[in-house]
């Protein structure tokens, strides 16, 4: 989760770690939203 959240919004690790779940979970599903899609066809 944490690695997804890096990649997508260019954030280092440590600006991550005094997040709650709640918060990384948050963020995940935007890190999501914004990632390319991958899988057949793309």
């Amino acid at each position: 989760m944490m690695a997804n959240i890096a990649v997508v919004f260019h954030w280092p690790p440590s600006e991550m770690y005094e997040m709650d779940v709640a918060d990384l979970k948050r963020w995940h599903e935007r890190a999501k939203a914004r990632a390319p899609k991958r899988g057949k066809g793309s």
